[in-house]
């Protein structure tokens, strides 16, 4: 069975043309300044998308200066709450946030939704993965699945979310699209992905899933090995990783990440907001960014962004019920 919660499930993959000259020029500066606020801490997904967005718009010229506020607690709901509740004087915010705004909205962990906030846009994917530990005799996905029916409770996959969080939905998607029961699968939730690697460093799980831009600073490392990540052909960012695709595991997943705005911004405003990260993507400084951290470009704007958050909606709650997390 297919489960593909892709860009393409909602729009069609856009070729991004990447300029390779100058970088932006000062008078194509759109904004003097930004603030990025990031719900999780510092080191994770959020924090890292955000930096390096901030990181592309100021070194291109796009920008002037960027600021940055870690606002961890409630798995991303008291920075969404903090952006409501202080709507008038946040106009001048980014809200970074990703696939988990959904499923936490799905399960109740907090009292909001995306249609709570300013929808700006949508910029990147992270594929997730599933790894396992240097000296682990698991060295493919089949390999995983062989040690998983021979002793199903002593094969755990772990992972940085609360069970029925992104991490547990993606390990569940694979081991069903593998033939196995995704209800039965052994997952063991850690408070943060820094967390969950070291119990996978330790062998107190089997394997781990999480993000692949996280996975691949670790593996160039030679700490873990990725066995099989969720994208439809090997990602140039680490190549060596095989797609689940081509070892007979029909699985995708991208974990979309984007960028919100308090309610009531004027239109003027999300405009900008909006320009700003249109001409982001024709600059060298984030080709260089996205590059580095293994990223897929999903722009999608206003409207779009929308149709793409409700078609996920769609697709991660019907799996949520099917695992009985809803």
């Amino acid at each position: 069975m297919k489960l593909n919660l892709t860009r393409r499930a909602v729009m069609a993959a856009a070729a991004a043309t990447l300029s390779l000259g100058a970088p932006a020029l000062a008078e194509e500066k759109v904004l003097d300044s930004l603030h990025f606020l990031i719900p999780g801490g510092a080191g994770g997904g959020w924090d890292g998308t955000a930096r390096g967005t901030g990181e592309a718009l100021t070194g291109a010229g796009i920008v002037g200066t960027a600021s940055y506020e870690n606002m961890s607690g409630g798995g991303g709901g008291k920075a969404i709450g903090f952006l409501i509740e202080n709507a008038d004087s946040q106009h001048g915010t980014l809200m970074v946030n990703s696939t988990p705004i959904v499923i936490r909205s799905l399960t109740g962990v907090f009292p909001y939704n995306f249609r709570d906030l300013t929808m700006v846009a949508g910029t990147i994917g992270d594929y997730a993965a599933i790894v396992v530990g240097k000296d682990s005799a698991i060295n493919s996905m089949g390999d995983l699945v062989a040690a998983y029916q021979a002793d199903p409770r002593s094969t755990a996959i772990g992972g940085g979310s609360v069970p029925g969080g992104m991490d547990h939905l993606v390990a569940a998607m694979v081991m069903k699209a593998a033939g196995e029961d995704p209800t039965a699968v052994k997952y063991i939730p850690y408070d943060a992905g820094g967390m969950a690697m070291a119990a996978l460093l330790s062998g107190e799980i089997a394997a781990l899933s999480t993000g692949f831009s996280e996975a691949v600073d670790l593996a160039n490392a030679g700490e873990v090995k990725i066995i099989g990540v969720t994208a439809g052909d090997r990602v140039s960012a680490y190549a060596d990783a095989p797609t689940m695709k081509e070892q007979g595991i029909d699985a995708e997943f991208v974990n979309w990440r984007g960028f919100f705005a308090a309610p009531g911004l004027s239109e003027d405003k999300l405009a900008a907001y909006q320009t700003t990260l249109t001409k982001m993507y024709d600059t060298p400084e984030w080709e260089a960014v996205r590059e580095r951290n293994g990223w897929v470009n999903i722009h999608n704007n206003g409207d779009e962004f929308v149709t793409f958050l409700e078609k996920q909606e769609q697709i991660i709650g019907d799996l949520m019920s099917e695992l009985g997390f809803r």
